[in-house]
C-alpha cells in the first residue's frame, strides 16, 4: 500500500498540465489560422463564411478553456510539492535534498523554489497564473488575447516538458526512505529569502504577457497601439516586481554574506539587472509609440530582448555555467534552454522581418533639444549598460570556450563602466522631463533649468567646502568625485522634480481657489500616470543618493575579549561576551556587544556564526545598526585558534538606509501610476453613454 500518493498525484498532474498545454497550443494555433484563412476567403458564400467562423470560435474557446485547465493543474503539482515537504515526504529525492524535520514551516514552504526542479515548477505555476488571468481577461480584445494565449502556451509547454522529463519534482528515491533530510541550503533560511525569489520570478516570468502580445500584435499586424494600452499595467507591475526582487536579493547579500557590501556584480545577480534595464528603455520607449507613433521597431525588440535575458537568467541559474553563490551545480538542463531561446529568437526574427513594413515610423525626430531625444539617449544608455553587464557575465563562458581558461570580469571593470553610465542616466531621469515634445524653446530651457542649475551649483560647493570631509578617507578620490557629482545631480533632479509639482499645482490653486497642498492633490489625481512616473524618479534618485554613499565605507577588523573594545567613526563597541548556543536546527557562536555614541550606550549587537547540522554548512548572521546617516554594520568572523577570542570585522556603511527607502518610494509612485486618472475615470464612465447614442443615432 502506497503510504505517499502526494508524488503520484503531483507527477500525474503535471502530464495533465502538458497534455493542455499542448491543447492550447495547437488548437490555438489551429482556430487562428482558420480565422487567417477566413480573411484571405472573404469572397466565400454567407453560409460557408459563417460555419468556418463558428467552427474557429469553438475551437478557439475550447484552447482557451484547456489553458485555464491547465493553471489549476499546475497549481495541483505545485501543491503537492509542498504538501510532500510539510509532511516530511522523504521518499521524494527533491524534499530529502532540501529540506528536514527541525526547518522551521516558513522555510519548508521555500523549499518549493530552493532547488532546481522546484524553481522550474514556480516558474511554470507562475506562468499559468499570468495565462489564467489573461484568458480570464479575454474579452479586452479577443483576437489578439487569443495569439497571446497561444505564445503562452508555446512557452509553458517548453517548462511543463522539462517538468516531466529533463527535471521531474516527484522523484523517488531509491532504496529506503530516509528518518531525516538533507537540510534547507543555509544561506536561504533568512526570513527575506521566502520573498525574494518568488518576487523576482513574479518580474521574470511576468514579461512572457507583453513579451506574448507583442508578437501576436506583429504576427497579426494589430492596427494602432492598442496593445500597448493592453500591456502597458501587465509591464509596470511585472517591472515593480522585478525591481523589488533585485533589490530584496540585495538587501539579503547585504544582511547574510557578511562582506559588507549589497551588489558584487555576481554573474546571477547581473542575470536580473539585464532584462531590468531593457524592461525600464521599453516602458520610456513605448511612450514614444503613443505620443508620436515613433520607435517602433525598438519596442518590439527591446520587449524581446527582455524576454530572452529573462530565459538567459533563468538558464545561468539553472544550468551552472557561471560561478555564483546563487547558481546551482552544473546541469544539463542548459542545453534545453539553449535550444528554446534559439527557437524564441528565430521566431521572433522570422517574424519581424515578415511584417517589417507595418513597424514604420509615423514621425521623424525634429530636435535634439525634444523629449523624443532624450527617451532615444536613455534607450542607448540602458542598453549600453545592459550590453556591458551581458559581456561582462559571459565573458568567463566564452573565455573559456575559446581558450580552455575561465577569465572572471571583478567589480572594478563594472564599476570603471557602469557608473558614468549612471551617471548620464541620473541626469536624464532630471532633465527628460522638463523637455516638450518635438522642439523645446530657448526660453522653456532657461525657465526650466535655472532653479536644477542653481540645487547643482549650491550642492557641490557646499559639499566640497566641508560637507563631504568629515567621511573622505582613503585614496580613492576618482571614487568621491563621482560621489560628489551622484550628491550634486541628485539635488539637481530633486529639485526639478519638486519644481514640476509646484509649478502645476499652483495652476491648479489659480483655477480652483484651494491651497497649494489640495491643488497638488488634484494635480495628482488629473495625471496619476505622469506624476507616478515623477514618484519613480525621485525614488531612483533616492537610491543613487545611497548608492552614492558607498564611497565613503571604512572598516576595520580585530580579536575582542572580555571588555575589550574598538572605535569606528562616532561608535564605541565593547565586548560584553562570547558564548556558544544550541537549537534543533543549527549550532550557534555569538558575541554580545555593547554599542556607545558619544559615551551614552544606544543599543546591544549580537553578531552570530551558525552551525547548520542537516548540512553541515556554516552560516554568518550580521549585526546591523541603521540609522539614516550610516548603517553600523558587524561581522563574527570566527574565533582566534590561539587564544579562542572572537574575531569581529566592523564596517560603517554610510548611507545604504537611502537605496531601501528609495526602492519604497519607486514601488509607490509605479502603485500610483498604476491607478486610472480622474480624466480617465471620466471617460471611461462617459463611455457606455457615448456609446448608446451612438446607437439611438445609428437606428
Amino acid at each position: 500500500m502506497n503510504l505517499h500518493p502526494m508524488p503520484e498525484f503531483g507527477s500525474f498532474s503535471l502530464v495533465i498540465a502538458l497534455m493542455l498545454a499542448v491543447y492550447t497550443l495547437l488548437a490555438g494555433g489551429a482556430a487562428l489560422w482558420r480565422s487567417h484563412r477566413e480573411a484571405l476567403a472573404a469572397g466565400l458564400p454567407g453560409v460557408l463564411r459563417s460555419a468556418e467562423q463558428a467552427v474557429s470560435s469553438r475551437l478557439q474557446e475550447t484552447a482557451r478553456r484547456a489553458g485555464i485547465a491547465s493553471f489549476i493543474a499546475v497549481s495541483c503539482a505545485a501543491f503537492a510539492l509542498v504538501w510532500a515537504a510539510f509532511t516530511d515526504d522523504y521518499s521524494v529525492s527533491y524534499i530529502l535534498h532540501h529540506t528536514n524535520r527541525e526547518l522551521n514551516a516558513a522555510y519548508k514552504f521555500s523549499a518549493l523554489w530552493s532547488g532546481q526542479e522546484g524553481s522550474l515548477l514556480l516558474w511554470s505555476w507562475l506562468l499559468a497564473t499570468y495565462g489564467f488571468v489573461l484568458r480570464i481577461r479575454h474579452k479586452v480584445d479577443v483576437r489578439l488575447s487569443a495569439f497571446a494565449s497561444t505564445i503562452l502556451a508555446a512557452i509553458q509547454v517548453f517548462f511543463l516538458v522539462l517538468l516531466n522529463f529533463a527535471a521531474p519534482p516527484f522523484a523517488i528515491q531509491p532504496g529506503p526512505v530516509a528518518l531525516n533530510g538533507f537540510g534547507l541550503n543555509p544561506l536561504l533560511q533568512y526570513p527575506e529569502m521566502v520573498v525574494h525569489p518568488p518576487m523576482l520570478y513574479l518580474g521574470y516570468v511576468g514579461f512572457s504577457v507583453p513579451f506574448a502580445f507583442a508578437l501576436g500584435a506583429l504576427m497579426m499586424r494589430y492596427p494602432g497601439e492598442k496593445w500597448i494600452h493592453i500591456t502597458r499595467r501587465w509591464t509596470m507591475v511585472t517591472w515593480m516586481f522585478l525591481t523589488c526582487g533585485i533589490f530584496l536579493g540585495a538587501h539579503w547579500a547585504y544582511s547574510v554574506l557578511g562582506w559588507g557590501g549589497y551588489w558584487g556584480w555576481d554573474p546571477v545577480e547581473n542575470a536580473s539587472l539585464m532584462p531590468w534595464l531593457t524592461g525600464t528603455a521599453f516602458l520610456h520607449s513605448v511612450m514614444m509609440q503613443e505620443k508620436r507613433g515613433m520607435m517602433k521597431s525598438w519596442n518590439v525588440w527591446l520587449i524581446f530582448s527582455t524576454f530572452l535575458l529573462t530565459l538567459l537568467g533563468t538558464l545561468l541559474t539553472r544550468a551552472g555555467l557561471v560561478s555564483s553563490v546563487h547558481a546551482f551545480a552544473q546541469s544539463s538542463i542548459g542545453n534545453w534552454f539553449v535550444g528554446f531561446m534559439a527557437i524564441v529568437l528565430a521566431v521572433c526574427l522570422f517574424t519581424f522581418f515578415k511584417q517589417k513594413d507595418h513597424l514604420k515610423s509615423e514621425n521623424k525626430l525634429e530636435s535634439i533639444v525634444s523629449r523624443e531625444s532624450s527617451f532615444l539617449f536613455n534607450n542607448m544608455v540602458l542598453l549600453a549598460a545592459c550590453f556591458t553587464v551581458l559581456w561582462g557575465t559571459l565573458f568567463p563562458v566564452l573565455s573559456e570556450y575559446v581558450q580552455g581558461t575561465k577569465v572572471t570580469m571583478g567589480a572594478p571593470f563594472y564599476n570603471r563602466v557602469n557608473i558614468p553610465i549612471g551617471l548620464f542616466l541620473l541626469l536624464l531621469t532630471g532633465v527628460g522631463p522638463l523637455l516638450a515634445w518635438r522642439s523645446t524653446s530657448l526660453r522653456s530651457i532657461r525657465r526650466n533649468f535655472v532653479l536644477p542649475g542653481i540645487a547643482f551649483a549650491v550642492s557641490a560647493i557646499g559639499l566640497m567646502i566641508g560637507g563631504i570631509r568629515p567621511w573622505a578617507s582613503g585614496d580613492d578620490w576618482q571614487s568621491v568625485f563621482f560621489s560628489l557629482l551622484a550628491f550634486s545631480m541628485g539635488a539637481a533632479v530633486i529639485t526639478a522634480i519638486s519644481a514640476e509639482f509646484l509649478r502645476g499645482a499652483a495652476v491648479v490653486r489659480t483655477q480652483t481657489g484651494r491651497n497649494i497642498v489640495a491643488s497638488m492633490g488634484t494635480l495628482m489625481q488629473r495625471n496619476t500616470r505622469r506624476y507616478g512616473g515623477y514618484l519613480v524618479h525621485f525614488g531612483i534618485v533616492v537610491m543613487f543618493i545611497g548608492i552614492a554613499g558607498g564611497a565613503f565605507n571604512q572598516s576595520h577588523e580585530q580579536e575582542m575579549g572580555f571588555g575589550d573594545s574598538m572605535q569606528m567613526g562616532p561608535y564605541k563597541l565593547v565586548c560584553l561576551s562570547y558564548t556558544q548556543d544550541s537549537t534543533p536546527n543549527y549550532d550557534t557562536d555569538f558575541a554580545l556587544l555593547d554599542v556607545y555614541k558619544g559615551g551614552k550606550k544606544i543599543t546591544q549587537l549580537a553578531p552570530e556564526k551558525r552551525f547548520y547540522q542537516a548540512s553541515q554548512q556554516t552560516s554568518t548572521m550580521v549585526a546591523l545598526h541603521s540609522t539614516a546617516q550610516a548603517d553600523l554594520y558587524v561581522v563574527f568572523e570566527g574565533r582566534d585558534p590561539d587564544t579562542n577570542k572572537p574575531i569581529i570585522k566592523v564596517f560603517l556603511n554610510p548611507l545604504i538606509a537611502w537605496i531601501w527607502i528609495g526602492v519604497l518610494i519607486v514601488v509607490a509612485g509605479t502603485l500610483y501610476a498604476l491607478v486610472p486618472s480622474a480624466v480617465a475615470r471620466k471617460r471611461e464612465a462617459a463611455a457606455p453613454v457615448t456609446e448608446l447614442v451612438a446607437e439611438v443615432h445609428h437606428a
